[in-house]
């Protein structure tokens, strides 16, 4: 199986991070507050994935639409 090669970019990745970070701040806050709201629970699985994303540099949309915002390697 060939390994998942980077395709999300350094400024992109920035903003997926603050993003998620924003979102998973956000839900939980919401997702307390009105115990277990479900615009908190998907506000933190959205902010995760958008954090995971950015912390590993892929993102398999960005593959299936053929999209690539990080410089080539090599």
């Amino acid at each position: 199986m060939a390994a998942k090669t980077c395709n999300v970019g350094r400024i992109d990745r920035v903003i997926r991070a603050v993003i998620g970070i924003a979102l998973i701040g956000a839900g939980g806050w919401a997702w307390d507050g009105w115990q277990g709201a479900p615009g908190g629970i998907v506000a933190v699985i959205a902010g995760a994935v958008l954090l995971g994303t950015a912390l590993t540099a892929f993102c398999p949309l960005y593959r299936v639409l053929g999209v690539r915002t990080c410089p080539e390697e090599g």
